[in-house]
């Protein structure tokens, strides 16, 4: 498999091995399923494997703590991460610190490549279009995060158990590109990186577009690696959603945007996943794509798509001619 620089992290896979579906998060599977999906993924060249406890209650990191039995492959890497909210201050590396000893220990390591604020960052006095009654639970403040998060990830890195730290860029955008540009800024961000930009049931705010190519291009600049992530949309790229959701749903919303791409694909005789999966290959500035899949056959043809490589232009130009890119 291609292997790309996850600056300034080293050389990863061009694919990584994500948590959600080896965590039952992405529809029903098991753990003999997920231990098998681990191996073959490794044996298939893949070389991130992107966790968190969130991921089934711990049961993505238990996976990985079966698969390997705390001794990895060579040249394989791990992380892990952790939903914060808005704590105090003093309260931030405490609760870092057990989320990720809680996490090593499932996964039977001493430390974690990248480290995760897994929480949604805002400006201090930001009000959220959905939730907001309990926003301070999964949303961390600005004040809070340069005062508190930074400092505290620098800690854990100083202890030895973390090796770099990283945020999810699904807050809102202004505000991660803010946390981009800092002075001391994370050495990775996970950003969506599908062909329509669907960040779907993630998105919390409406005060602004959800722009992730803006946010790559700000990561790019500053040497901070990306990993994207959402390939095909929580399903909505897929032939299918292989789950049941309501019809209000927004990943059904989105699969029913998404008809004219499946019309395309169908037209060439192609698997709609394997080129969603193609065009996130093929997207500026992204160093790997992180899978959702939860079994060996899903893993199969991730791994048909990279095979293949990123989409033509010319393809890719088709697709983009659709117009099926949310705002």
């Amino acid at each position: 498999m291609e292997t790309r620089q996850l600056k300034p992290i080293g050389n990863v896979s061009s694919l990584t091995l994500g948590g959600g579906g080896i965590g039952q998060v992405w529809g029903e599977t098991d753990r003999d399923e997920a231990i098998d999906t681990t191996k073959a993924a490794v044996d298939g060249g893949i070389t991130l494997l992107d966790m968190a406890p969130s991921y089934g209650r711990g049961e993505a990191e238990t996976v990985i703590g079966e698969t390997f039995g705390g001794s990895l492959p060579d040249g394989v890497r791990v992380t892990s991460k952790c939903q914060l909210g808005t704590p105090a201050i003093e309260d931030i590396h405490p609760k870092f610190e057990r989320s990720l000893q809680r996490s090593l220990a499932a996964m039977k390591l001493e430390a974690v490549d990248i480290f995760f604020l897994h929480s949604n960052i805002c400006p201090d006095d930001y009000t959220y279009a959905k939730f907001s009654e309990n926003q301070d639970r999964w949303a961390t403040r600005w004040s809070t995060y340069v005062d508190g998060v930074i400092p505290a990830m620098e800690r854990l890195k100083s202890q030895g158990l973390i090796r770099n730290w990283g945020i999810t860029g699904t807050g809102v955008p202004s505000t991660i590109r803010d946390a981009l540009q800092l002075e001391t800024r994370p050495s990775a961000v996970q950003l969506v990186a599908n062909l329509m930009d669907g960040v779907g049931n993630m998105r919390l705010y409406d005060s602004e577009p959800v722009s992730p190519r803006d946010s790559m291009q700000v990561a790019n600049d500053q040497n901070i690696g990306v990993m994207g992530i959402r390939a095909v949309a929580a399903g909505s790229l897929c032939a299918a959603i292989d789950r049941d959701l309501p019809d209000d749903e927004a990943t059904v919303v989105d699969f029913n945007i998404a008809a004219s791409f499946r019309a395309l694909c169908a037209e060439i005789g192609e698997d709609p996943a394997i080129i969603a999966h193609r065009y996130a290959l093929g997207m500026a500035h992204v160093d790997t794509v992180v899978l959702g899949v939860k079994n060996r056959t899903e893993l199969d043809g991730c791994l048909k798509a990279a095979d293949q490589g990123p989409l033509s232009d010319e393809l890719a130009n088709k697709i983009d001619a659709l117009g099926i890119v949310t705002i």
